[in-house]
């Protein structure tokens, strides 16, 4: 459903991978990513997906999807996309 409503086409649900991301020996995220085909996508033939929890203690859920174009290749690089892209929203709107 966030897929259709975010990206405006169909999905199907290929399979779930775990992904453990690293940063200069920490752990920056740790989940698992879903990956779906999509139908009907002008550019992407691929969406990677995933919720964490977020906001005050945590409570709410954020639901990010990241389309299959470069740079992205595979979950592991989708992650990384979403966390740089979270890094300069951060640090351009401070």
């Amino acid at each position: 459903m966030v897929i259709s409503t975010l990206h405006g086409c169909g999905s199907t649900h290929v399979e779930s991978k775990p992904v453990h991301e690293v940063f200069r020996g920490q752990t920056v995220w740790d989940g698992i990513v879903e990956i779906f085909d999509l139908t009907g996508h002008p550019k992407a033939k691929r969406c990677y997906a995933w919720s964490h929890p977020e906001g005050p203690d945590d409570k709410g859920e954020r639901f990010v999807t990241v389309l299959e174009l470069p740079p992205v290749v595979s979950p592991k690089t989708a992650v990384q996309v979403s966390i740089l892209r979270d890094i300069k929203k951060k640090h351009f709107s401070s």
